[in-house]
C-alpha cells in the first residue's frame, strides 16, 4: 500500500495565520494601544471617496468649490468621511492631531464681500443647521449661536464683521460651542484676495493648546499676525468621536471660497497600567489553546468571505452608517434586516416583484416570513451615489416619524455596497396609479378623504412634531394607498429638519418639475409654503384628473394646470375641471372648495399661501373658502420695481435719459419663465417713432405686444453710440439669456 502526501503551501496556511495571530495578541496585550489617523489629499476628485459634500460644496478641477456664486446666501460642507477618535473613553487620554491646508478665498474686487471659511471639529452625524448662511457659516443658526448644548470647535477666516458677535473688522478666530471667537486676530481678507494660503491646526494635548498658523504662498514674510492659540480641554467639548472638516457660507454679498489640499494626522497613545497588564498575561495563558483554534475558524471564515464577495472600499455616503445602525438598532423602532433576508422575500429581486423603478434604484413586493407580512423593499441603485445620500436621510428621518398618514418604516438593510429599504405594502399602489395609470378610477368620496389625509399628513410635519419637517418632494406618485384607500404619504430622501420658528432654509433645488413653487425654484429656499404649494398642485390633480403638467411630442409642455384651473376660475366655470372619468355622483360643494384651496395653496406668492392647518379648515367647511382674484397673480419676487420709480407690475418699459420709464405696458414675466422670446426693436426717422414688438416661441397663438414712443434721438444721443444688452439681479436671482 502506498500513500502520499501533499505538502503545497496552502495545506499550512492555516497553522502559519494561528502562529502569528497568537504571537500578535501576545505582543498587543503588552504593548500601550494606539489609535492613530493619517491621509493626505492634494487634489479633490469626482471620483474621490474619502470627502462627503454637503450643501453647495462639490470637487471642482481638483479643488473643493464650496459656494455657488450666482445666488445669494449660500453654504457649502466637505467633511472627511470617516470619523476620527478624539480621546479614549476608558482610559481618558486625549490625542494630539495636526492638520494643514491649503485655501483660497477670493473677492472678486468687490468693496463688500463674505463671509467666511472654517476648520471644523463636531459630533459624528453633524449636518448642515437650517438658515445659517452668512456670518453663521453653516455651522449655527439664530437659535443655537451660542448654546450651551453645542459640541463644536472651529477655527473661522472671517471676512465679514458681524456686529452682533464678531469684532469690528474681518479676522481669524478660535472658537467654542459659539458663533462668538474665544481668541481672534486681524486678517485682511481682501489684500490676499485670490492668493493662496497654507494653515496649520495644531493641537498638543499635554497642554491643551490650539493653535493656528497661516502663510500665503506668493508672500510668506506676513506684515500682519498671522498665529493664533488658545488652551481648551477638547475632552469637556467634544464627545469620543468626532467629524472633521470645512464650512463656508455667504451672505448677501458674495465671494469664492475652496480648498487646494488636505492633510491630517492624529495619534492617541492608550498607556495601560502595569497592574492592567498582569491580569491580560495572566488571561494570556488561560486561553492561549482557544485562541489557536479560534484563529483557525476565523481565518477560514474570512477567506470563504472574500471568496464570495470583492473587497471594496467604504464610499463617502456610508461614512456615518454605523453610528446610525446603532442608534436604530437600540431603539424599539424599524429593524434591522440581513440582504439575505430581503433577497429571499423579494424571491432574488426578481423582475416579476418589481412594483416600480425611479432614478436612484428599483421597489419590489416581498414577504417576510418570519414577520408574517408584505412588504415593499426599495433596493437603492449601487452606482447612484446620491441615492445613497437620500437613504441616509430617510433613515434617519422617517424611522422618528409615526403618523397614520405617513408610510412605516419597517427596516432597513445596509450590507457593504447594498442599501435597502423596507416599507408596509401598499396594495392600492400610489396616488398617481389611479389618476394617470391603468388602476381604476376613484370615487368622488375616496378623492376627498385622500386629500385631508395628506394635509394631516403635511400638518403633522409642519406643526405637530417636535422639529419642522420640509418635505420638499409632494407629488401623487409618493402618496401611496393602503387597502382601505387611506392615505400614506412617503419618499422622504429629499426631507430637512427645520426649527419650528424659522424661516425658509437654503437647500438647493430639488423634487420634481410641476410640482415645485416658484420662489423655491428661483432661490432654492425650501419651505412650509413650498410643501404648501406642492399640496395644492396634488389637490388640483385629485380633483381634475389631469397631471401637473403634460408633455407635448416636441417635449414642450402645454399650460400648467394651476394656470388652466385659474383662468377656468376666472371665467368663473371652475366645475369644467373636474374630471371627465365622473360619470357617477359627486358633491359639488366639495369639488368647488379643493378646487379654490388647490389654487390658494398653489397661489404663485407664498406669502399669500395658507398655512396647512388654514386649509384643512376650509376643507372641512370650519372656515370660509378664500376669494381669489380672476387672473392669476405675478409672483412678488418677479417684480423688482421700486415704488420709487417704476409701476407697481412687472412691465416692458422704454426709458429716456432715466430709469423712470417715459412709456411702459404691463408684462408676466412668471407666465413666460424659462420660454424664448423673439423682439424687435424699430426706430423711424421721420416719425420719431421708437417702437418694441415680442412674442414667444412657446405660444405662437398669442399677438405680438408691443409698444412705442415718440422721441427725437438727434437730442438725446450723440452722434456715435455704443449699442448693446445689460441685465441685473438684486435680493433676489433669475437668469437672463441672449440666444
Amino acid at each position: 500500500m502506498a500513500a502520499s502526501f501533499n505538502s503545497s503551501p496552502s495545506t499550512f496556511a492555516c497553522p502559519i495565520a494561528s502562529l502569528t495571530i497568537f504571537f500578535s495578541c501576545f505582543v498587543v496585550c503588552l504593548l500601550p494601544f494606539a489609535d492613530s489617523l493619517y491621509f493626505q489629499i492634494p487634489r479633490f476628485t469626482p471620483e474621490g471617496t474619502s470627502i462627503l459634500y454637503e450643501g453647495d460644496a462639490r470637487p471642482f478641477v481638483g479643488a473643493i468649490e464650496f459656494n455657488n456664486v450666482n445666488y445669494l446666501s449660500r453654504v457649502g460642507q466637505a467633511i472627511y468621511a470617516e470619523r476620527v477618535r478624539l480621546w479614549d473613553s476608558a482610559s481618558r487620554k486625549l490625542s494630539d492631531f495636526t492638520t494643514h491646508f491649503s485655501f483660497v478665498i477670493d473677492t472678486n474686487g468687490a468693496s463688500n464681500y463674505g463671509h467666511g471659511l472654517a476648520f471644523f471639529l463636531a459630533p459624528v452625524g453633524f449636518q448642515i443647521p437650517p438658515n445659517s448662511a452668512g456670518g453663521f457659516l453653516g455651522l449655527f443658526n439664530t437659535t443655537n449661536s451660542d448654546s450651551v448644548r453645542n459640541q463644536i470647535i472651529h477655527i473661522e477666516f472671517d471676512s465679514f464683521p458681524n456686529p452682533e458677535w464678531d469684532p469690528p473688522f474681518r479676522h481669524v478666530g478660535i472658537n467654542k460651542n459659539s458663533i462668538s471667537s474665544a481668541n481672534y486676530t486681524a486678517w485682511n481678507a481682501s489684500f490676499h484676495s485670490g492668493d493662496t494660503a497654507d494653515a496649520w491646526v495644531t493641537y498638543n494635548a499635554s497642554t491643551k493648546n490650539l493653535s493656528v498658523h497661516w502663510t500665503y504662498q506668493s508672500n510668506v514674510q506676513l506684515l500682519e499676525n498671522s498665529t493664533l492659540s488658545y488652551q481648551v480641554d477638547l475632552m469637556e467639548v467634544l464627545p469620543e468621536w468626532v467629524t472633521v472638516g470645512f464650512s463656508a457660507a455667504t451672505g448677501q454679498n458674495m465671494e469664492r471660497h475652496s480648498v487646494q489640499s488636505w492633510e491630517f494626522t492624529s495619534s492617541l497613545d492608550i498607556k495601560e497600567t502595569s497592574g492592567k497588564n498582569a491580569k491580560k498575561v495572566s488571561i494570556l495563558v488561560a486561553v492561549t489553546v482557544s485562541v489557536g483554534v479560534l484563529a483557525v475558524g476565523s481565518i477560514a471564515l474570512v477567506v470563504l468571505r472574500r471568496r464570495r464577495r470583492p473587497r471594496t472600499r467604504q464610499t463617502s455616503e456610508t461614512v456615518n452608517l454605523t453610528s446610525i445602525n446603532d442608534d436604530l438598532e437600540r431603539g424599539a423602532g424599524p429593524k434591522r434586516f440581513s440582504y439575505r433576508d430581503l433577497s429571499a422575500a423579494t424571491n432574488n429581486f426578481s423582475d416579476e416583484r418589481k412594483l416600480g423603478e425611479g432614478g436612484f434604484g428599483a421597489v419590489y413586493r416581498g414577504y417576510l416570513i418570519n414577520l408574517g407580512i408584505a412588504v415593499a423593499v426599495k433596493k437603492i441603485s449601487r452606482g447612484s451615489r446620491q441615492g445613497k445620500k437620500e437613504y441616509i436621510t430617510e433613515v434617519k428621518i422617517i424611522s422618528r416619524l409615526r403618523h397614520r398618514n405617513l408610510v412605516q418604516l419597517i427596516g432597513w438593510c445596509h450590507d457593504q455596497t447594498e442599501f435597502l429599504l423596507v416599507y408596509e405594502y401598499m396594495p392600492n399602489g400610489s396616488l398617481d396609479s389611479h389618476l394617470f395609470g391603468k388602476k381604476g378610477p376613484l370615487v368622488w368620496p375616496v378623492r376627498y378623504r385622500i386629500a385631508l389625509g395628506l394635509a394631516s399628513a403635511l400638518l403633522y410635519l409642519h406643526e405637530e412634531w417636535e422639529q419642522c419637517v420640509v418635505h420638499r418632494d409632494i407629488k401623487s406618485s409618493n402618496i401611496m394607498l393602503d387597502s382601505s384607500f387611506n392615505v400614506k404619504l412617503g419618499d422622504f430622501g429629499l426631507a430637512r429638519l427645520m426649527d419650528h420658528e424659522l424661516g425658509p432654509q437654503t437647500t438647493g433645488v430639488a423634487g420634481t418639475l410641476g410640482y415645485l413653487a416658484p420662489e423655491y425654484v428661483t432661490t432654492g429656499r425650501a419651505s412650509k409654503e413650498s410643501d404648501v404649494y406642492s399640496f395644492g398642485v396634488v389637490a388640483l390633480e385629485i380633483a381634475s384628473g389631469r397631471k401637473s403638467l403634460d408633455p407635448l411630442q416636441d417635449g414642450e409642455y402645454k399650460m400648467g394646470l394651476v394656470e388652466w384651473v385659474w383662468d377656468l376660475h376666472g371665467k368663473g366655470n371652475i366645475l369644467s375641471a373636474l374630471d371627465v372619468k365622473f360619470n357617477m355622483e359627486f358633491d359639488a360643494k366639495q369639488v368647488e372648495c379643493l378646487m379654490i384651496v388647490g389654487l390658494w395653496c398653489a397661489h404663485p406668492d407664498r406669502s399669500l399661501r395658507p398655512s396647512i392647518r388654514q386649509a384643512i379648515q376650509v376643507l372641512n367647511f370650519e372656515a370660509a373658502m378664500p376669494n381669489l382674484p380672476t387672473k392669476m397673480p405675478v409672483p412678488m419676487y418677479h417684480s423688482p420695481s421700486t415704488p420709487a420709480w417704476n409701476p407697481p407690475l412687472g412691465h416692458v418699459v422704454i426709458n429716456k435719459n432715466s430709469i423712470s420709464s417715459a412709456n411702459h405696458t404691463a408684462w408676466n414675466a412668471s407666465l413666460h419663465s424659462g420660454d424664448t422670446a423673439d423682439a424687435w426693436i424699430t426706430y423711424n426717422a421721420t416719425t420719431k417713432n421708437v417702437a418694441v414688438f415680442w412674442n414667444y416661441k412657446a405660444s405662437p397663438e398669442l399677438r405680438i405686444s408691443t409698444i412705442s414712443y415718440l422721441v427725437d434721438l438727434k437730442e438725446v444721443l450723440t452722434e456715435n453710440v455704443t449699442i448693446g444688452f445689460s441685465a441685473a439681479i438684486g435680493q433676489k436671482v433669475e437668469r437672463h439669456i441672449l440666444c
